[in-house]
């Protein structure tokens, strides 16, 4: 799976693509099927700002996060990234059994 990371009015150094990449890992383990990531690393004046999209079977995630600095930024957005591929995928599991189904059916 290939994360692309960007950069708007900032040069994506090999060290922060690798530190991407490495805090990508704890939100890639609640993906079961992701197809894309894209990350967009930003800066304006002094505000670092960090957004990604990940598309996943049936939807796609995204989140953004404002921070002075861009390692707290990367950080900020792996967060949440993290929780929402978890919504996501408690809403993809099906919680309801399958005996209790057929028996109201019946």
């Amino acid at each position: 799976m290939q994360i692309n990371v960007t950069g708007h009015h900032v040069e994506v150094s090999d060290p922060l693509r690798d530190y991407v990449n490495a805090k990508m890992e704890r939100v890639i383990r609640h993906c079961d099927q992701l197809t894309d990531a894209r990350c967009i690393l930003t800066v304006e004046k002094l505000r670092h700002k960090a957004e990604a999209t990940l598309h996943v079977a049936g939807g796609t995630i995204y989140a953004e996060f404002v921070a002075g600095d861009m390692y707290a930024a990367i950080d900020g957005l792996i967060d949440r990234l993290d929780r929402r591929a978890k919504k996501h995928r408690e809403k993809q599991t099906d919680h309801h059994p399958r005996e209790a189904h057929r028996q109201r059916l019946a």
